[in-house]
């Protein structure tokens, strides 16, 4: 048995010294940008924002690649089982790191052992918008109206897992209003069908609806976080209208694999830092309806944790039973 252990041996430090090479000249090919959403969500929208930023500092393309479902698990496996060399960047946020490990038993990945922070980037408040046909100006008259036709109304979410999902899930527990979950593999077909009368209300990011809620195409009743936010001033906070103790803020990080080489994963926190203190980059996340929320890669594992702590909480006060 002795050379099947030296041939295994062998072909690992062949690895490993393989990684390390080209971890040398780091990145020397595109750069795959896996994003949980699909095309129109948070994500999405921050990393067509951020993307073409790093793919300057970087010197290599940064590609796009859209793999929504199952409240973000999918594109975090997907990213969590990639070669670790670099190459591959993930949209880590709030429902990847910090819900859906709350939700599910079993994941695919560990947030802790798979992953490795590249930088916090930005956060926001979720929004409850509903259809103009729906009867109701504000969330008072939302939740009299939810009351009045208990199990009638509905609502879409990005999916399960999603923040904009928990985000109704903890209203409707603290409003004490029965409604119809419709989830959607992404957001964009959600919001869609929101502004097509199809479905009557959701929760979500503010980028994802900022557009449709400016152009009067849906109608916004309240935002999650206890400040107004500066995109929708005139829009009440829900805590401001009869729900003091309620506050979501969704965050959207950048990832890659905890095992990839330090000289590499350097290299990434370094190009983010970079981007994110360009005014241009800046301007544009803030004008795509984010807040900036910057936090550097080394402490970003820490704040997740702390997200995924509260989040059990959440999940266990509202009711749900991990799948």
């Amino acid at each position: 048995m002795w050379h099947v252990r030296f041939v295994v041996v062998v072909l690992q430090a062949l690895w490993v010294g393989g990684v390390l090479a080209a971890a040398a000249d780091f990145p020397n090919r595109p750069v795959r940008y896996v994003t949980a959403s699909a095309p129109g969500g948070a994500s999405d929208i921050l990393a067509r924002t951020v993307g073409p930023a790093l793919s300057e500092i970087l010197g290599v393309q940064v590609v796009i690649d859209n793999r929504p479902g199952a409240g973000n698990t999918i594109g975090a496996e997907i990213a969590a089982r990639a070669v670790p060399d670099g190459h591959t960047i993930f949209s880590c946020n709030l429902a990847s790191l910090a819900v859906s490990p709350a939700l599910y038993k079993k994941l695919a990945y560990d947030p802790d052992r798979d992953f490795a922070g590249v930088g916090l980037m930005a956060s926001n408040p979720n929004v409850l918008t509903i259809h103009p046909s729906v009867p109701a100006t504000t969330i008072p008259q939302f939740i009299q109206l939810a009351k009045a036709r208990p199990g009638k109304l509905n609502y879409a979410s990005a999916g399960i897992g999603t923040s904009p999902q928990l985000s109704m899930e903890l209203f409707r527990m603290q409003a004490g209003i029965n409604i119809h979950h419709i989830p959607y593999k992404g957001v964009g077909h959600a919001v869609i069908d929101l502004i097509g009368g199809r479905v009557e209300s959701m929760f979500s990011t503010v980028p994802s609806v900022l557009g449709a809620v400016r152009s009067g195409k849906v109608r916004a009743l309240g935002v999650t976080s206890t400040q107004r936010d500066p995109d929708l001033p005139d829009v009440p906070t829900i805590a401001e209208s009869g729900m003091p103790d309620f506050e979501v803020i969704s965050w959207q990080g950048l990832c890659t694999q905890a095992a990839v080489p330090q000289a590499a994963l350097d290299r990434l926190r370094g190009a983010l830092a970079t981007a994110l203190a360009q005014p241009e980059t800046r301007k544009r996340i803030v004008d795509q309806g984010f807040q900036l929320h910057v936090m550097p890669g080394d402490k970003f594992g820490a704040f997740a944790r702390s997200e995924r702590a509260k989040w059990s909480k959440v999940v266990k006060d509202i009711g749900i039973d991990p799948q």
